[in-house]
């Protein structure tokens, strides 16, 4: 299966200019263009499919962009400039709806809609009407790979550096994703219980402890991000469900090229 991204990036100024009518003369940055303070969205769409012969392409991106821009980057605008967007999840739903047949040969996977660098809503077709919301946190800790089973030559052979008995830190990102129904304003869940809640839950509990001897779950088990990733998971889940919404997943990120997700 060939699974194709596309991300669109597009500005919602105060008031309409019209600025689709003149070619974007920086597309990297966003077409529309933003002109002063407005909405900056981006949106990802992901299809499925087999590459045509003709062109060894699951879909033409460009053909990608000009639906979005033609069909979506309108009705943003107007859900915005109504004051109609709340949480975003009335939004995704009609962004769906309008594009879910919108490139015969292939099939639309899902969207993912960027509200800011670290909130998103997302839709799965094989999950439609539910919505995804994620929002991305940090802390630091430090921790040590150790396995008191095995020798300490075995240790230093089977983690390197990462068994250092004095530990070492990382600088982690958290993304929590929770799933479902969007109420009549559009919202999957209360963002700001939610921060709150993965707020005392984790990352005030986590922030600049030594995980290993600081953190009971990690009395007897290794603090591998895997590890991590799935404490976290256990211990946000009866705290999230209980706002009668579903915890989708959790990643965390220990480095820029190393993270876990983790889901039940």
């Amino acid at each position: 299966m060939f699974r194709l991204t596309r991300e669109v990036r597009f500005g919602i100024n105060p008031t309409d200019d019209d600025p689709l009518e003149h070619p974007p003369s920086n597309g990297f940055a966003g077409y529309p263009p933003l002109t002063g303070i407005g909405h900056y969205l981006c949106l990802e769409v992901t299809l499925v499919g087999e590459p045509a012969a003709e062109s060894g392409c699951v879909q033409n991106i460009k053909v990608i962009d000009e639906k979005v821009r033609e069909k979506i980057v309108p009705m943003a605008a107007a859900f915005v400039r109504r004051g109609v967007t709340a949480g975003g999840g009335l939004l995704m739903s009609r962004i769906f709806e309008c594009l879910k047949d919108a490139w015969p040969g292939s099939e639309l996977h899902h969207l993912r809609l960027a509200l800011s660098p670290f909130l998103t809503v997302s839709l799965f077709a094989r999950e439609f009407p539910m919505i995804r919301l994620s929002q991305k946190f940090e802390f630091s800790a430090s921790h040590r790979l150790h396995n008191p089973k095995l020798s300490d030559e075995q240790n230093r052979e089977l983690f390197g550096k990462c068994n250092n008995p004095h530990g070492h830190g990382h600088n982690y990102v958290l993304q929590v994703t929770v799933a479902g129904l969007p109420d009549g304003t559009g919202h999957v869940i209360d963002v700001s219980r939610f921060e709150q809640t993965v707020a005392s839950v984790v990352i005030e509990p986590f922030d600049h402890r030594y995980l290993n001897e600081e953190i009971p779950e990690f009395a007897e088990l290794i603090p591998t991000v895997e590890n991590i990733a799935m404490v976290i998971y256990r211990l946000l889940k009866p705290q999230i469900e209980a706002m009668k919404v579903k915890l989708a997943g959790v990643t965390l990120w220990e480095t820029t090229k190393t993270w876990c997700e983790y889901m039940e």
